[in-house]
């Protein structure tokens, strides 16, 4: 839960965020759309916890997110971004980004793989297999494929919760509908959080969440929103 939060960069007059009051359900997928500028980003980096608010709280299971518990909410978390950082490393190390390598668990690699539908890939297209080195940035790899690996990274950890900040953005239509595939199988495991501009990606969420100049101005399912909210449906015109 999000209550009363309020928030401006410093030297900044501007609100970024205005009175954002958002509960999101346990094992829901809940998407967030706005323009450029409509304080997306400025949301989630507060959920995540890396940046404070001016006023308002940050409640998780009606406890109260401050600096004495914030390393372990954050270790409930799980971070899918646009543009995934990929070590010129073997896939496992990629993978379990930041273990050293022989701390990973071949399990949990396994599974978070097969979770990301890569797993597949690895084992079958490979010859090396999860020690194949994919290349500086992942040059080896198709854009999907290392989306997949950021998916896989992001589930190694057996997340509460997994955000996708415009993860999906660059990839072509069928990449991101198999992607959005693959979410959908984990939202009985996973709450999930899309941050999009293309609105297929956040088309089958729960909820979505309309912010306008830092403002929720709209929530509600897809059909609902394009009945009521005239700001959603000028958004499906541009970018649909």
């Amino acid at each position: 839960s999000l209550r009363n939060i309020c928030f401006n960069y410093q030297d900044t007059p501007r609100t970024i965020l205005k009175n954002i009051n958002i509960d999101i359900k346990v094992n829901t997928t809940v998407g967030i759309v706005g323009a450029t500028g409509s304080g997306k980003t400025t949301l989630v980096d507060i959920i995540l916890g890396l940046l404070q608010p001016q006023s308002g709280e940050l409640k998780v299971d009606n406890n109260i997110i401050t600096s004495d518990n914030i390393r372990n909410w954050q270790r409930q978390i799980g971070y899918v971004p646009q543009n995934i950082f990929l070590a010129d490393d073997t896939i496992a190390a990629n993978i379990g980004f930041g273990i050293e390598k022989k701390d990973i668990n071949q399990d949990n690699l396994v599974k978070a793989a097969k979770l990301a539908k890569i797993h597949e890939f690895i084992s079958q297209d490979l010859s090396k297999k999860y020690e194949t080195v994919i290349g500086e940035r992942g040059v080896r790899l198709s854009g999907g494929q290392r989306q997949r690996i950021g998916i896989a990274r992001a589930l190694y950890h057996q997340p509460k919760l997994l955000i996708f900040d415009e993860a999906t953005s660059a990839l072509d239509n069928q990449t991101e509908v198999s992607i959005m595939e693959t979410l959908k199988n984990l939202k009985d495991n996973v709450t999930i959080i899309l941050i999009a501009h293309r609105l297929s990606t956040i088309k089958n969420c729960d909820n979505i969440i309309v912010l306008d100049s830092g403002e929720v101005i709209n929530q509600g399912k897809y059909q609902n929103l394009l009945k009521e909210s005239s700001v959603f449906r000028n958004m499906v015109g541009i970018n649909s």
